[in-house]
């Protein structure tokens, strides 16, 4: 079993930044990968954003590639993105995601909203 404990989001105006962070409990860290963020906006489809496998190799899509980063700190057990340069079209509920031993793990969501 993994738990996953989401922080961050909140309102911010087009070209600003916002830190997401999504902290794993209940099993080892470094057998929970990838981890990562999809998000879902009003009347679309969830899509992944970016995901971090436990070697450090990272995916974004391409939507937001150069303007979020990505990171793992095993140390703490937790997965953060980095948004900058935020647009609207960036606005949505964010989702913490893990795969571990064939299954996926989510979490509660939070909500990233870009004022243009």
């Amino acid at each position: 079993q993994v738990q996953l404990v989401e922080s961050g989001g909140g309102l911010v105006q087009a070209g600003g930044s916002l830190r997401l962070s999504c902290a794993a409990s209940g099993s080892i860290f470094s057998t929970i990968s990838p981890m990562g963020w999809y998000r879902q906006a009003p009347g679309k489809q969830r899509e992944l954003v970016a995901r971090i496998y436990s070697g450090g190799s990272s995916n974004y899509a391409d939507s937001v590639r150069g303007r979020f980063t990505i990171s793992r700190d095993p140390a703490k057990n937790t997965v953060d993105l980095q948004m900058n340069s935020l647009k609207p079209d960036d606005t949505a509920v964010y989702y913490c995601f893990a795969w571990r031993a064939g299954s996926y793990y989510w979490g509660q969501g939070t909500q990233v909203t870009v004022s243009s």
